[in-house]
């Protein structure tokens, strides 16, 4: 395929992007060099706005909903009420989901080259050339900055909260860091938009208070638990380990039955963390357990089925008994934040010396 002078025109590629392509080819992947893969990107489509659309993933806004557990847990700690709170978050929600979308488009950019080696992904706008790069990078920032602004107006400890949700996506995503090429740390960082979007849930509600570590951690570790699964479920579906290792370098070091056992202890972790909470603070909460290992025991069920719909959460709606489980359990676990349960009090009593009174 010969470079006609207007091709190399468009074949301006960034310096974030010349990193990725330099460990790509270190990875095995030779048969594609500098502005020829970007030539062979751009040819196989056209740009359309829906290009666009499709890289901001809208769909992909129904992952927000780890924001309503914030609300919820701040507004059993200092209730609001009127149009006032109503304003604040659906200002917040909006702010959220921008710089979500901020986020899928430097993914969508940056993992292109790694896409083309999906069965699938290679499909997606950028691959397939439906992707201006330089209008891609343009609404990158643009969706950040006006997402922060709305945020802004809502309270600063939601526009830094906002801030570190993007500044975590470019570790994630940006090289030389690039967290999502290392085995586990990828999982991490990934997962710790789990506890951001809680903490934006509850700075959308404005309490004077911070919300306890042990439910922050808590929530971080579920979030590690859902991002195993999918690590699990697209590793078993890429039958070529070393096509599996080019298309996301983490694969190289992840086995399914390291990801199990990662994923016992991401589980583990989240309920221990969350007995933690509940002991301290609303043991109200213990009658929901049930549930919660209900939804975590659905959900791993779909992780371990052939095309998983874990590998692509936007789909999970299309599960009913996961519907089922989590629904049930939010309805219970919100009931339980807000209506008080005397004898609980009196079956949990301490019967033994607490730690400071042996002293």
């Amino acid at each position: 395929m010969g470079l006609t002078r207007n091709a190399v025109k468009r074949c301006r590629i960034s310096l974030p992007e010349q990193r990725v392509l330099r460990r790509w080819k270190r990875g095995g992947n030779h048969q594609v060099n500098g502005c020829r893969e970007r030539v062979i990107l751009l040819a196989s489509g056209r740009v359309t706005f829906m290009g666009y659309w499709k890289i901001a993933r809208i769909d992909h806004w129904v992952k927000n909903v780890f924001v309503l557990p914030g609300i919820v847990v701040a507004m059993s700690v200092e209730p609001w009420t009127g149009s006032q709170l109503a304003v604040r978050i659906f200002a917040g929600m909006l702010a959220v989901c921008l710089v979500a979308s901020s986020n899928y488009t430097i993914n969508e950019v940056l993992d292109a080259p790694y896409d083309r080696l999906h069965p699938v992904k290679r499909h997606r706008p950028v691959p397939a050339g439906e992707v201006s790069i330089p209008l891609a990078y343009v609404q990158w920032i643009a969706t950040m900055l006006l997402g922060l602004a709305i945020a802004l107006l809502v309270s600063i400890p939601l526009a830094a909260t906002l801030l570190i949700l993007w500044l975590m996506a470019c570790v994630y995503n940006f090289p030389p860091l690039r967290s999502k090429d290392l085995p586990y740390l990828d999982v991490l960082s990934e997962a710790i938009n789990n506890p951001l979007r809680l903490l934006a849930g509850w700075f959308m509600v404005g309490n004077s208070v911070v919300p306890s570590v042990s439910l922050v951690v808590s929530y971080w570790m579920v979030g590690c638990y859902f991002m195993a699964i999918k690590r699990y479920a697209e590793l078993r579906d890429l039958d070529d380990a070393a096509a599996a290792a080019r298309y996301r370098r983490s694969f190289a070091h992840y086995n399914l039955d390291g990801l199990l056992v990662s994923i016992m202890f991401y589980g583990s972790a989240a309920m221990l963390f969350f007995g933690a909470f509940t002991v301290r603070y609303r043991l109200e909460l213990i009658l929901a357990y049930p549930l919660v290992a209900i939804v975590m025991a659905v959900y791993l069920k779909i992780g371990l089925k052939p095309h998983s719909a874990a590998q692509a959460p936007e789909k999970l709606h299309r599960e009913p008994w996961l519907m089922i489980s989590v629904i049930l359990c939010a309805v219970v676990m919100t009931v339980l934040l807000f209506v008080d349960i005397p004898p609980m009090h009196h079956i949990f009593a301490p019967t033994m010396p607490l730690a400071e009174q042996a002293k």
